[in-house]
């Protein structure tokens, strides 16, 4: 029997009605038998200070650093801002990369966004996935979920409504436990 994978969903946005965060409840309601999907929230992590994290880090950085940690991959969604992930999300990178150790070294992970726009956030996904690069993140490649006119694929309680959006959804969050268990078998390809 295979053995559960344990995904951390992060959605770099903190607004109540998120289409980010719709999009990674469509991903949990979605995610096969064998994945269970868990949320971070990073509501509680303060601006990133140096000066404070020399004299304590801050017990949300501490327990998001802990379920990345726990975590047999992430799954990330964000919005795009100014051409660029959300300050949200850089924020969270930017304390728990300072972390030891290195809670993201090595995860697998995958990306989605969702903005109003017709390009769905596609370069604040370019721009996460450099920041994954230098966290040694193996983010998946293929399939890329960007959901554009996202206000148009969910309903005001924050439900996909849009099929076609689901199935690309669906294969994203099956493409990720099938890549993190190759991963975990230590096959590349």
């Amino acid at each position: 029997m295979t053995n559960t994978l344990k995904v951390l969903a992060i959605s770099g946005s903190l607004r109540q009605d998120s289409y980010n965060t719709a999009a990674l409840r469509a991903a949990r309601d979605s995610a096969p038998s064998d994945m269970h999907i868990e949320f971070a929230d990073l509501s509680h992590i303060p601006l990133y200070d140096q000066d404070q994290r020399d004299q304590l880090v801050p017990a949300a950085v501490t327990k998001l650093s802990e379920q990345i940690q726990a975590a047999d991959a992430l799954l990330f969604a964000t919005p795009e801002y100014n051409y660029s992930m959300s300050g949200v999300l850089k924020n969270a990178i930017d304390w728990v990369s300072r972390e030891q150790p290195h809670p993201f070294a090595g995860k697998p992970a995958a990306i989605m966004s969702a903005s109003m726009s017709l390009l769905g956030g596609v370069r604040a996904q370019y721009d996460l996935r450099r920041a994954c690069v230098f966290l040694d993140v193996h983010c998946l490649n293929k399939p890329e979920v960007m959901i554009s006119s996202a206000h148009e694929r969910f309903d005001a309680e924050g439900r996909l409504t849009d099929e076609k959006t689901g199935e690309f959804i669906a294969k994203l969050v099956s493409s990720l436990g099938e890549w993190t268990r190759k991963l975990q078998a230590g096959e590349q390809r």
